[in-house]
């Protein structure tokens, strides 16, 4: 008995339903409690997922991170409260990669160099034992310390509405899209001490203004003072705990100190 053809009608709605669901799950980037995301957000993630930055303030360790609002200001209170109780995973400075972004809701939340939890299993928090001796359940062996973080950014209508540079634009307060390849590392004027400083994101006395530029990105704030007769310049990076000061007499840095 020769085989039916399945009307081309039926088939065709199926297949696309098919390919559809294979690129959502190939992505792996959309949270779960989504509905299938629309082309628009696709389009975000195509362009978005690995790109490379470098981080314009330090990143906090932990499950929060930084909080970007509708209008691209960064809630600095927060910030230094998840600096001071969950330290720093990325310097100010440093290059970082989106490795992953979720939907949720009027948010977008951005996965920094793979997050900023731990390794720490769940069990490896349980100890026990009698009287007032306890001993963990299990060995803190192999416990993989994060070296990234989260960036929750709030969005004013719908995210569909989002353009890449619109998001970049957003994310400007706490990531510097542009500054991949510094050109003062190309320069033949630049003592080799400096370009190999910058390529580990260090400063050093004797680096000019442009040199401490590409090292670590413009500072958070600047302070002028007038010590000794010499007006001086100091660059602030980070925030308490973790600060660094930069001093500079005129165009040259004369002091580095890290607190």
């Amino acid at each position: 008995m020769p085989l039916k053809r399945v009307p081309s009608k039926v088939r065709r709605p199926q297949i696309a339903l098919g390919v559809t669901l294979l690129l959502s799950a190939g992505l792996g980037m959309i949270d779960a409690k989504e509905n299938l995301p629309k082309d628009d957000r696709l389009v975000l993630i195509r362009e978005l997922d690995h790109e490379i930055a470098v981080a314009k303030l330090p990143l906090p360790r932990g499950k929060h991170g930084v909080y970007v609002d509708a209008s691209g200001k960064l809630n600095q209170v927060k910030v230094r409260e998840e600096l001071r109780t969950q330290g720093t995973a990325v310097s100010s400075g440093m290059p970082v990669e989106i490795t992953k972004m979720t939907f949720k809701g009027g948010r977008i939340l951005f996965e920094i160099n793979g997050g900023g939890k731990s390794g720490k299993k769940w069990y490896q928090h349980i100890e026990v034992g009698m009287g007032t001796s306890t001993a963990p359940v299990a060995a803190q062996q192999n416990v993989q310390v994060a070296n990234g973080s989260y960036i929750t950014l709030e969005v004013a209508g719908k995210v569909e509405n989002l353009t890449t540079v619109q998001v970049k634009q957003l994310l400007a307060a706490v990531l510097d899209f542009e500054r991949h390849s510094p050109t003062v590392l190309y320069s033949p004027s630049v003592p080799p001490k400096f370009k190999e400083a910058i390529q580990k994101h260090e400063i050093i006395a004797g680096m000019d203004r442009d040199a401490v530029l590409s090292s670590k990105g413009p500072p958070d704030r600047k302070v002028r003072e007038v010590r000794e007769g010499t007006e001086q310049e100091d660059w602030i990076y980070g925030f308490p705990p973790h600060v660094l000061y930069v001093t500079f007499d005129g165009d040259n840095v004369v002091s580095v100190r890290q607190f």
